[in-house]
């Protein structure tokens, strides 16, 4: 019998409610999969057809996809690509993930490329940083790049695109799949193009592959009259667990979700509504469970500059968001480090993100982390660990609004699915 755990606050009843449906769900989905399996079996015995054949071959044992935590050592990852970044539209929902100082920014250049200097500098360092991983033995993986700039039109909406420039945010590995997120940004809807060549060609190596159910991002997705005017109206509407996206249909960024082993913490952001969780909750169980986790923050939005698990047992959490349920590690006998205060100056252009991208650092291994050259702070905090350091600028590309994390999506590393939380 496996043990169900749920961090998520909310009433005994509800805890019942999911535990009974997930229950249900499981003797449903077992006797689908009975009866597929065994239709299926009757059909290959009779059915010779070379195409056939080939599409029920079974997965290669060599398949290049397999993770399952943020620390096992790297084999191989995507960089994601600054070419091409567009400003998003200034749109509702791009309103309440950004702070007031940038709106004007937004309203003026929404549509057209970021300062054609700044990106110039921000690819450099991504490139840079791409050498790197690859002189640390890693195989490195980048998207198209595409022409974020053309208007497109669904039904539901139109806008201009945005960027590939961080894998993080729409790819999430569990094991040998990806998972395409659907996201929440109608300036993201076709982000996921620059990135169907790779996951094809990992497909055919062997990979599964999931697109979650693709949201219209109607109006009704949206909290059209969200009222944000100050940080401290973001605090009220986050403390009374409002958002700008709404229950209508699923939507989630896959960088809500952090990784360690047979548990996946999430929380319900700008970004990620409750029917999105849902949705990865019965998409990954019984095999993986999915705790809902939540933070002082009044802009959650992207969970790994908030609380970044950097080992087995060891988790960043960070001072200025703490975590509601950070005694539940404590008790699982985890080790909660509070990085140091950022030291980006006051004066840097963050269009997207904030100071703590810091902490948004990237394990090669339970050894060896890549972090920001500047942050002389946290890399002592690091080497304190027992953990070196490997020193990349990226302050420019930080702009963009992403960190070492943001920017990359680990694709295969060397290990195996354990529990952590037993």
């Amino acid at each position: 019998m496996l043990r169900v755990r749920c961090l998520r606050g909310g009433s005994r009843g509800a805890e019942a409610a999911h535990f009974i449906g997930s229950r249900l769900g499981r003797v449903f989905t077992g006797w689908v999969q009975r009866s597929f399996q065994s239709t299926q079996a009757a059909t290959a015995s009779h059915n010779t057809c070379a195409a056939a054949d080939k599409a029920t071959s079974p997965v290669p044992k060599d398949c290049p996809v397999c993770s399952y935590n943020e620390w096992d050592p790297l084999e191989e990852v995507i960089v994601g690509r600054a070419e091409n970044a567009c400003v998003p539209p200034f749109s509702v929902e791009v309103k309440a993930n950004t702070y007031e100082k940038y709106w004007g920014f937004y309203q003026k250049f929404g549509g057209q490329s970021f300062p054609k200097d700044h990106l110039k500098k921000a690819i450099a360092e991504i490139e840079e940083m791409c050498n790197i991983l690859k002189r640390e033995g890693i195989i490195v993986k980048r998207p198209d790049p595409i022409d974020c700039s053309v208007k497109y039109k669904t039904p539901d909406f139109e806008s201009t695109g945005m960027y590939a420039a961080m894998p993080r945010d729409i790819l999430l590995v569990v094991g040998n799949e990806i998972i395409e997120a659907p996201m929440a940004w109608r300036a993201r809807f076709f982000e996921y193009r620059a990135y169907r060549r790779i996951i094809k060609d990992y497909f055919n190596c062997g990979a599964k592959w999931t697109t979650a159910p693709k949201p219209t991002m109607a109006d009704e997705l949206y909290d059209q009259d969200y009222p944000i005017r100050s940080v401290e109206d973001r605090h009220k509407l986050a403390a009374q667990g409002k958002f700008v996206t709404t229950e209508f249909e699923p939507c989630f960024d896959a960088a809500d979700f952090i990784r360690a082993g047979r548990d996946i913490f999430v929380q319900r952001s700008q970004v990620t509504n409750y029917m999105g969780i849902e949705w990865m909750r019965r998409h990954l169980a019984p095999d993986y469970r999915v705790h809902i986790i939540s933070f002082k923050d009044p802009n959650p939005m992207h969970i790994d500059a908030t609380f970044n698990i950097i080992g087995p047992g060891l988790v960043l959490s960070n001072p200025d968001r703490p975590c509601y349920q950070i005694e539940l590690f404590k008790k699982a006998g985890w080790t909660v480090i509070r990085p140091p205060v950022p030291l980006i100056p006051d004066d840097h252009p963050l269009w997207m993100s904030s100071k703590w991208l810091s902490m948004n650092v990237l394990m090669l291994d339970e050894k060896r982390v890549m972090v920001d050259a500047n942050e002389t702070s946290i890399q002592k905090m690091f080497e304190n660990l027992g953990i070196s350091t490997i020193k990349v600028n990226i302050r420019h590309a930080n702009s963009l609004g992403g960190g070492f994390h943001c920017w990359t999506c680990d694709i295969r590393r060397r290990g195996t699915l354990q529990s952590y939380f037993d």
